[in-house]
């Protein structure tokens, strides 16, 4: 998805509070943005945390369900440095690249798409005859090793799934409880979903050199003892070998973790780099048609131009 929101400021990885080296229990407060014409909540990054492990951006859509003639229209817009993860809960929804990709992302699957150098793609609605939608974006800043390849585009439709301690335990990313998702990524990370339709408790292995993240989409849940609902993001910090994660009737919670993350990142807009000449150069290409982001055809809404960088100034590192 694009980064549609008004805010046009830049995220600067190192703008926070460095990684602790032991346990904390830090509430961050998600914040309303809109992707097209959906709301949905921001978790990262915020002033407080801007990434967890590779994990640099995280936004909760729904559930929701919408009328005839609206839903997801996001039209064509450039990415960089990054993969976009998509996480299907509710609904349908198309994707379109400019490698020619088309896919149908369906509940219970994952769609990848690796930026590395520039990708384009669009992301609508599959029918124009309303609705629902319950899904979870996130970005994950690849490594300066990554970052200028090839792009590409992949759809996950099978994901190891297991239960514990009353919850269906779905692998997103990593390795957990015995079960390797398929799903590609380029630094060590871990993504779980948690589903239970009663109550339900359980421990939950983690790997204590990762930072870890959990943040509620719908019903509320304790974790580590601490009552957490929807629009909060719960930061963990490091050195956590389990979690003891409960709730007392439905609920779905999304935990996400990775080795700390060893270089600084900008993020602005649609773009994961290095420094401004890297995101000027983006924009200026995308939005003079520069091959560098290809074509994306098929998509019935509008392309989104890059926003004016009139005004923003960037600090380098070390000012």
């Amino acid at each position: 998805m694009s980064d549609v929101t008004a805010d046009r400021s830049v995220s600067r990885s190192t703008d926070c509070p460095p990684c602790p080296g032991s346990p904390v229990m830090e509430r961050i407060s998600t914040r309303k943005a809109e992707v097209g014409e959906l709301a949905i909540h921001r978790a990262l990054p915020s002033r407080q945390r801007r990434m967890v492990g590779a994990w640099c951006f995280l936004d909760h859509a729904g559930p929701i369900v919408f009328g005839p003639g609206d839903g997801l229209r996001v039209g064509p817009h450039p990415h960089i440095g990054l993969q976009t993860f998509t996480w299907m809960i509710e609904g349908e929804v198309m994707h379109r690249d400019s490698l020619g990709s088309e896919q149908v992302i369906r509940p219970g699957q994952v769609n990848l798409m690796t930026a590395a150098h520039g990708i384009s793609h669009a992301e609508d609605s599959v029918t124009p005859e309303g609705g629902g939608l319950h899904a979870a974006q996130l970005w994950i800043a690849l490594p300066e090793a990554e970052r200028h390849g090839k792009p590409a585009f992949r759809n996950y439709p099978d994901l190891p799934v297991t239960s514990h301690g009353g919850f269906h335990v779905t692998v997103l990313v990593g390795t957990a409880f015995g079960e390797t998702s398929p799903v590609e990524v380029y630094s060590p990370l871990i993504g779980l979903d948690l589903m239970a339709d009663r109550a339900a408790q359980a421990s939950l292995p983690l790997d204590a050199g990762f930072e870890h993240a959990v943040l509620v989409l719908s019903g509320e849940a304790q974790i580590e003892g601490e009552m957490l609902e929807p629009d909060t993001l719960l930061y963990l910090g490091t050195g956590r070998s389990q979690l003891h994660v409960q709730c007392s009737g439905p609920a779905r919670l999304l935990v996400i973790g990775g080795a700390p993350f060893g270089e600084e990142i900008l993020v602005w807009w649609n773009f994961v780099a290095r420094n401004q000449a890297e995101i000027e150069a983006a924009a200026r290409d995308w939005n003079s048609g520069d091959q560098r982001f290809g074509k994306v055809s098929g998509s019935p809404s509008p392309q989104l131009p890059a926003p004016d960088l009139t005004g923003v100034q960037i600090r380098q590192p070390g000012r």
